[in-house]
């Protein structure tokens, strides 16, 4: 089916680039390391039951919380169509939205609202639209984990120019939305000898 979008990014990700991702994010040692991630990440949330990941691709990040969580209910969207289908298959069609974040209906509330590693490749034009959708789909915690820089900044990816930005996501959704507040944060680095990950910044923060 034909689908009409608003940005570049979502055009290359919902395409071959998007689908040629599964398969460099679909390993064991990134499970493992994802299970180690979010360990550290949610120690500070409380009765989770519920969440929605935005950008959720094949679901590695869904499944590691799953086993953390194993009553949780996960729920997920996901642009790329190859990649919707496969998740679709792990944890139920009907709780998979394969569309735009820009889309998404945001009536229906989670414990947690997850993104990780794809604010970076958000139009910044658009940025303002998904702090709100995380904001809404959240009915208690927001979990955001990218890379981080305290101005914005835009950098190459893999060859391709506009398609990673670094900035103070967290920071931006703070001064936002004035009843959230920080509950924890942390670092993972690409070297870490037994867990690696990106060097992702990450922040947990909470609706008071």
């Amino acid at each position: 089916m034909d689908k009409q979008y608003k940005t570049e990014q979502e055009v290359f990700w919902a395409g071959d680039f998007g689908t040629e991702y599964i398969e460099r994010n679909k390993s064991e040692q990134y499970l493992a390391s994802n299970i180690h991630f979010f360990s550290k990440a949610l120690s500070q949330a409380f009765q989770l039951d519920s969440i929605i990941e935005f950008g959720a691709n094949i679901g590695m990040n869904l499944k590691a919380i799953q086993l953390l969580y194993p009553r949780i209910k996960l729920n997920a969207i996901e642009i790329n169509e190859n990649a919707a289908q496969i998740l679709g298959e792990s944890i139920g069609h009907d709780s998979v939205q394969n569309c735009s974040i820009y889309d998404i209906d945001t009536t229906k509330k989670y414990s947690l609202s997850l993104i990780k590693g794809v604010l970076i490749h958000i139009n910044p034009d658009m940025l303002d639209l998904v702090y709100q959708k995380l904001y809404d789909s959240s009915d208690k915690y927001i979990l955001v984990a990218e890379y981080y820089n305290p101005t914005p900044v835009t950098i190459a990816y893999r060859g391709h120019s506009d398609r990673l930005f670094k900035r103070d996501f967290a920071g931006e959704l703070l001064q936002k939305f004035q009843d959230l507040r920080l509950v924890d944060y942390g670092f993972s680095y690409k070297n870490d000898p037994s867990f690696p990950q990106d060097d992702i910044t990450w922040f947990l923060m909470e609706k008071k």
